[in-house]
């Protein structure tokens, strides 16, 4: 084979290497019982986000069920110098929602608050964004089974996401 066709090969091979095919669109899980899915939820873990900068353990939210489906968000977290850290804000249901996409307007600008993933049980809860930019791990107690973890990591993986920037939230 010609030289110079072993290079063009060679080349658009390597060009091939670098391209990650897109991931599909985000999907919200399809129904949710606001009743059931609203208390208290411990982080279990989370993609880093500016909001959460100052957090360093004992990251909690609390859901309580508002008028038209939306829910009413209270985040607490403790501090680095042992302060607590709270912010809270409604979630609305998206326009055109195909199941549990809601939007935050605490957050600035205000961002989409996706349930991707949820135990049939709702032990746990997976919180995610369609640009896969945010993403937490959500459980209804301070530490999750080893096996319902790996549950609640495989239905992220499943979403799209790549974890290795995941960061563990301890609590105490």
């Amino acid at each position: 084979m010609p030289r110079h066709l072993v290079l063009i090969l060679s080349a658009a091979l390597l060009g091939l290497a670098g391209v990650v095919p897109a991931a599909p669109p985000l999907q919200a899980v399809d129904t949710i019982d606001l009743e059931r899915y609203a208390g208290k939820w411990y982080e279990i873990a989370r993609l880093p986000t500016p909001l959460q900068r100052l957090c360093v353990d004992d990251a909690t939210v609390e859901y309580t069920v508002a008028p038209q489906g939306a829910l009413h968000i209270n985040n607490r977290c403790r501090t680095k110098d042992g302060s607590i850290a709270a912010v809270s804000g409604l979630a609305t249901q998206h326009e055109g929602a195909t199941g549990a996409q809601y939007q935050a307007d605490f957050l600035q600008p205000a961002t989409q608050y996706w349930i991707i993933g949820l135990d049939s049980d709702y032990r746990w809860a997976v919180i995610g964004g369609p640009e896969r930019k945010t993403l937490w791990i959500l459980a209804r107690t301070p530490q999750l089974p080893p096996e319902q973890l790996e549950q609640a990591l495989q239905a992220a993986r499943a979403q799209g996401y790549t974890l290795d920037e995941l960061q563990y939230t301890p609590q105490h």
